[in-house]
């Protein structure tokens, strides 16, 4: 079972402590507690006669008394517990994703190789773990804070194939607790009989986008009658579902995307939209694996 807890990991670098901002501002909206984690597989076991001159894990507690300290200041009503552990970061973030609400991990950027190389254990731990991951980016959680970023959308992208009560369930929730508009995006391509010499034949390219808006209603509609606070927007655009997505969450405060959990064996554990919206999009990202 899950703990009421947003759980973010820390290696000291900038990223991780806008993450930990991050974390920090939805751990207040949602009312919940936030664990600030680090992970070292050399950590020594505590030795109460140790002299600190000698503590070999100085720097692993000063990376987590750091933020701890930082984050106390601007929420001094938030319970903010710290947490080393003496394993691997993939398996001890894991294993924390599965007693939290969500996991929230730091990432790299958009410069050509950073995007590429995003981090080994942020795609590791994103493919695997069994609740939502956020992504955020140096400077993000700033941009969060600031007033205007308070009346921003969130977006959440939808398949129309398949159940999704995981994420739908996270993005209206997301909606609420930040008092904002949720835009539900759908993609989809058109077919090729829709090419035509002249460039897209507008009558194929309607009843694409009519039969799709029905089916995103379908999907949407117990949504609304549950969640009847939360205003909907919801877009079908007539592009590739990657595309649809990193274009819509220009300028939103989240973008929010299904992994489903169980994929055929030889499939990539992440999908090509889950690979566009870490890389390229300019909002934090949660993933949520869902069925």
């Amino acid at each position: 079972m899950d703990e009421q807890v947003v759980t973010v990991g820390l290696d000291g670098s900038p990223e991780s402590l806008a993450a930990a901002r991050w974390a920090a501002d939805e751990a207040k909206r949602r009312e919940l507690a936030l664990r600030l984690l680090h992970a070292w597989v050399m950590l020594s076991p505590p030795t109460p006669d140790s002299p600190p001159a000698d503590d070999q894990n100085y720097w692993a507690k000063r990376i987590v008394h750091d933020a701890r300290t930082e984050l106390g200041r601007r929420y001094p009503d938030l319970p903010i517990a710290e947490e080393l552990v003496a394993e691997e970061a993939e398996t001890a973030l894991l294993d924390a994703a599965a007693r939290s609400r969500m996991l929230v991990l730091g990432s790299r950027g958009m410069e050509p190789v950073a995007s590429f190389f995003l981090g080994d254990i942020s795609l590791y731990v994103v493919g695997r773990a069994e609740r939502p991951v956020v992504l955020v980016r140096a400077g993000e959680a700033e941009e969060t804070r600031a007033p205007e970023a308070r009346e921003r959308d969130v977006v959440v992208g939808l398949s129309l194939h398949g159940p999704q009560d995981n994420l739908l369930e996270f993005a209206y929730v997301t909606a609420f607790t930040r008092g904002v508009p949720l835009r539900a995006v759908h993609g989809t391509g058109l077919p090729v009989q829709a090419f035509v010499p002249w460039g897209v034949d507008p009558g194929i390219a309607r009843d694409v986008a009519e039969k799709a808006q029905r089916e995103l209603d379908e999907v949407l509609r117990p949504w609304r009658e549950k969640f009847p606070r939360v205003r909907v927007i919801d877009e079908v655009r007539l592009e590739s579902p990657a595309q649809a997505v990193v274009r819509a969450a220009a300028g939103s405060g989240l973008l929010m995307i299904g992994r489903r959990r169980h994929r055929a064996a030889l499939a990539p554990r992440l999908g090509p939209v889950v690979q566009a919206a870490v890389h390229h999009a300019t909002c934090p990202v949660a993933v949520v694996p869902h069925e």
